[in-house]
């Protein structure tokens, strides 16, 4: 299976991972598991692609999958995660103070 594949896959389960965090973490950004994860799945893989965009030689692009693109892949798609699904959950459900 090729890097960037790998890469990808890293990047979406991060991604779902985080953003069930977040959505467990904080009620006000929760949008139920289901739209949680898709939001998480998004986030990862937006955040990801653009981390493989501009650093190819760390993300595993340019040749094999080092130690040092899996946890960029992992880290880029947690952090895409859990801010898409932030931003989701505070447009879907707005603070009421």
């Amino acid at each position: 299976m090729p890097a960037a594949i790998i890469g990808l896959i890293l990047e979406i389960v991060a991604g779902i991972a985080a953003g069930n965090a977040v959505g467990a973490a904080f009620e006000k950004v929760n949008l139920g598991p289901a739209v949680t994860s898709l939001t998480g799945a998004f986030g990862g893989f937006v955040l990801g692609q653009i981390f493989s965009l501009l650093m190819p030689d760390t993300a595993g692009i340019t040749g094999d999958l080092g130690a040092v693109a899996i946890i960029g892949h992992l880290v880029t798609g947690g952090v895409g995660g859990a801010i898409a699904t932030i931003i989701a959950g505070l447009m879907m459900k707005p603070v009421q103070e």
